[in-house]
């Protein structure tokens, strides 16, 4: 690629949303010694002796260095990281799109590992995880406790090997064990299909290695099975994020040449950056432009782009450069608000930092970070209405996250009163033994927003909701 900011990392058992992170490996931090504060390093070298010398027991010295750097890094804000040297090589793993694992996609709540989805064909999925799942014990060991590292290091293991999660399922007020055996999993990011005749479906779930690729070759599919498509649906919902390159190729596909997609800004001249839909922003080096495949229809034909508030990262850069330029109508709820980039650099050959270096923008210069992007016509997750979205969680509701840069942030009184009144109707309708209807699945017979996206190709009347509105997180204060 032909920038600076060479761009890989979606952790799947890892993140609590897609992480966008930029890849420099370098074998020394930054030089800066001049600038440290010795006072303070004398503080923590006479720390560091008297847990020697005082314990009660033994502590190897290396893991003290260890917990003090990952203390330090988890200070600053929920997606920056002190790899050691098994993580780093689950993240490495991990960015290829291949990786031994269960398969989900998780967050934390109130301290037990929520599922935020099961990846489609993954041992999870196959068997019977579900979306708002919340796991307590993994094999023996209470989750209650643990960081979000410590449970995925639990869930992870070699292939062919077999993990026991205790499982609390809210909708059915239950709890009960699941037998999952590990495996190499291998994600399927893209999939297509012709909805009806003249109208197509396209579901990006994560942006990884093989996007670029596998969207082209699916969409060029999708033309030759009808080269006379009216409408496309490009379908972003829980698509967490990943490799920024797969987020500018996929603008790229609908928008000019040398049209900006996304912009990032922080400290180091290395984090400011403009990207554009141009190969070199996006093209493997030696290898060819996916892209040139595709038929010229594709820049103009009428574009729908679902999301919801767990899409995040690499598809709200995706969502905010088709909407900034209107060329198409982003159609669902508020996205999660991850706007910020994670620079991974190499400490040692086993060891690294994940750090966030930099803020994103949409071409118009606006910050998604803990914002989001808001739809131009919301929809809500059924006929009957929402199920769970004012519990979900969003980069705002993370402790310590980052402030979006364009405003200080205030408390967001009507979101916490949306979310105490969800619960309590969550918790009445537990009580009286009332089971709420789950979401459908994506692309499915009873997919509520894709029918309305598809009412909106084809000029009918939408039914968009009369009760989500712009959840505003930040705002200017005098």
């Amino acid at each position: 690629m032909g920038v600076k900011l060479k761009v890989a990392g979606w952790l799947v058992l890892g993140a609590v949303a897609g992480a966008l992170t930029t890849l420099q490996f370098e074998a020394s931090a930054r030089n800066s010694v001049s600038q440290l504060p010795i006072e303070e390093l004398q503080q923590l070298a006479a720390v560091f002796g008297m847990i020697k010398t005082d314990y009660v027991e033994p502590v190897d010295e290396k893991k003290l260095i260890n917990d003090a750097i990952g203390g330090m890094v988890s200070g600053l804000d929920p997606h920056s990281q002190y790899f050691d040297k098994k993580s780093f090589k689950e993240f490495r793993e991990a960015t290829t799109g291949r990786f031994v694992g269960i398969g989900i996609e998780m967050g934390m709540e109130d301290g037990l590992v929520k599922v935020v989805s099961p990846i489609e064909g993954s041992p999870a999925f196959r068997a019977g995880l579900k979306s708002g799942d919340l796991i307590t014990k993994i094999d023996d060991t209470l989750v209650k406790g643990l960081t979000v590292d410590q449970a995925v290091k639990r869930m992870r293991g070699e292939p062919n090997t077999k993990v026991v999660l205790t499982v609390y399922r809210k909708s059915e007020s239950r709890t009960f064990p699941v037998n999952i055996v590990r495996e190499e999993i291998r994600l399927q990011s893209v999939r297509a299909k012709m909805i009806e005749p003249g109208y197509a479906w396209l579901r990006v779930s994560q942006f990884q290695d093989r996007t670029v690729e596998d969207f082209a070759t699916k969409l060029q599919d999708l033309y030759k099975q009808d080269p006379n498509i009216k409408g496309i649906v490009l379908d972003l919902r829980n698509d967490p994020g990943g490799l920024l390159e797969g987020a500018v190729a996929i603008s790229a596909a609908f928008l000019p040449t040398d049209a900006v997609i996304v912009t990032t800004n922080g400290q180091i001249p290395d984090s400011k950056a403009t990207f554009k839909a141009s190969p070199e922003y996006y093209q493997r080096r030696g290898g060819s432009d996916p892209l040139k495949r595709l038929p010229d229809a594709v820049k103009k034909v009428p574009l729908i782009v679902l999301v919801n508030e767990g899409s995040a990262s690499a598809s709200e850069i995706v969502a905010g450069a088709l909407q900034d330029y209107h060329r198409g109508t982003i159609m669902g709820a508020q996205t999660f608000g991850k706007g910020s980039v994670q620079t991974v650099r190499q400490l040692s050959p086993d060891t690294a930092l994940k750090i966030t270096t930099a803020r994103y923008y949409t071409p118009s210069g606006t910050s998604i970070q803990a914002k989001g992007i808001v739809p131009d016509v919301m929809l809500d997750e059924t006929a009957e209405g929402n199920l769970f979205a004012a519990l979900r969680t969003r980069e705002a509701d993370l402790e310590k996250h980052l402030q979006s840069g364009q405003g200080p942030e205030v408390k967001d009184e009507a979101r916490d009163k949306a979310r105490d009144e969800a619960r309590k109707r969550f918790e009445a309708d537990q009580a009286r033994a009332l089971t709420p209807k789950p979401p459908p699945e994506f692309g499915g017979a009873d997919d509520f927003q894709l029918t309305q996206a598809l009412n909106q190709l084809k000029g009918k009347t939408v039914l968009a909701s009369k009760t989500a509105i712009e959840r505003k997180a930040e705002t200017q204060t005098n």
